[in-house]
């Protein structure tokens, strides 16, 4: 071959090998731009569910806390933009994860060992999605013998029949609410004959509407709840699943080591909330913080919601609070206040007292009202949640068993 030909093919595999470089970079470039997208969605999502600083304001001994907007903290309707955030988070994570990306990075240390934590982690997940499940149950019966003394105490005129009434729907709420963790439960069932018991004087044998709801559950093939053993518990839980969650370090070739981690703090952080807002099964060392790197961007509104979460969590478990939900609160603080004059109750009741009490009853209904409205979309926002884990783990799972087969050597 002459020399001149020998020195154009050799220019010819430089330039190949130049643009092979550069298309390497220009994805690179790429990856690293999205996978920056991607921590700064997740940042700007939290952002929105932080709490404004006049919500959060300590509330006095005697003062009852009125929920005035829509989306208070750690209200129900703030608890549902916060599940919502989540699955927005899951679906902008499963796209950086998997489309478009070389599945062989899967069995690549450390994705080989941070993936099937992070999957290990959501299994860990359904089991709290089925606790938030029953803990929402037991607050639509606290929802229900709230109603109760709401009816009696609206009654005109107001006799001691009425209040006799209320005064025992309201001691069966807060009985139920002050129950130990490791009961609850067990007197999900319980609370719900003690509140049909109230009304079951002066005969009538039909079902309580309780019963019939549990059946209709029950019933339901697509229903993922379930009773716990006794030595299931929530804190448990959460801590086993934020136990090996350590920000990752040194080089790592794929750049999905810290969306992982991303993703995974964000499953503990959304977790540990409902965990601790609704009634669960031993809920006792919660207040343990998960720790997030507090010199990187996107985690700055996490960590300022969960140090909210936490003063709050401080501030509620020395008076053995049922949770944190903006709603419980409510009902735990009228239902005390109206128990207390129950105890004192004379025929006839002043005109000053009267309007007190019929303040504290408002109060109570509206709450009854927005628990009626708010209970029923959260409890499918939960069984969504569930779902949409199973399925993203089961994608996960096809990709991973795909490379293993790939790499799995052939035999003759």
């Amino acid at each position: 071959m002459p020399p001149t030909d020998h020195h154009g093919s050799f220019l010819n595999r430089i330039s190949i090998r130049r643009n092979q470089v550069v298309s390497m970079d220009i994805n690179h470039e790429q990856e690293l731009e999205g996978l920056e997208l991607f921590h700064k969605y997740v940042s700007d999502r939290f952002i929105q569910v932080l709490p404004p600083q006049s919500s959060l304001l300590p509330i006095a001994e005697d003062e009852i806390p009125v929920i005035d907007t829509s989306e208070t903290f750690l209200s129900i309707a703030w608890f549902r933009k916060l599940l919502d955030v989540y699955l927005c988070c899951e679906s902008e994570f499963k796209a950086v994860l998997i489309i478009g990306r070389d599945a062989t990075h899967f069995s690549k240390p450390p994705l080989d060992r941070l993936i099937p934590e992070h999957l290990d982690r959501t299994v860990k997940a359904l089991d709290i999605c089925n606790a938030i499940t029953h803990g929402i149950e037991l607050i639509r019966r606290w929802q229900r013998l709230a109603q109760i003394a709401v009816e009696a105490l609206e009654q005109r005129p107001l006799v001691e029949g009425h209040v006799r009434r209320a005064k025992r729907a309201l001691n069966t709420l807060l009985t139920s609410m002050t129950v130990d963790d490791k009961e609850s439960n067990y007197h999900v069932a319980k609370s719900a004959e003690r509140m049909w018991s109230i009304g079951r004087r002066g005969g009538g044998g039909v079902a309580p509407p309780t019963v019939k709801h549990n059946r209709t559950l029950s019933e339901n093939p697509r229903s993922f709840s379930f009773c716990f053993s006794k030595s299931w518990s929530a804190s448990k839980q959460i801590q086993a699943m934020s136990s090996n969650l350590v920000f990752p370090r040194g080089g790592e070739p794929t750049g999905l080591a810290l969306p992982v981690y991303v993703m995974s703090s964000v499953l503990v952080l959304v977790m540990s909330t409902l965990v601790a807002a609704v009634p669960c099964q031993e809920k006792a060392g919660l207040g343990t913080h998960i720790q997030l790197p507090r010199h990187l961007g996107w985690a700055h509104p996490m960590i300022a919601l969960q140090e909210k979460i936490g003063e709050e969590w401080k501030r509620k478990e020395k008076k053995g609070t049922a949770g944190l939900l903006a709603e419980i609160q409510v009902i735990e603080k009228v239902a005390h206040n109206l128990v207390e004059f129950a105890d004192v109750f004379e025929f006839p009741v002043g005109v000053e007292k009267e309007d007190e009490v019929a303040v504290q009853v408002m109060e109570l209904a509206e709450i009854c009202r927005r628990m009626e409205v708010g209970l029923g979309p959260l409890q499918l926002q939960v069984r969504e949640l569930f779902h949409r884990m199973v399925r993203s783990r089961a994608e996960v799972l096809d990709v991973m068993d795909q490379v293993g087969k790939v790499t799995t050597p052939v035999l003759y």
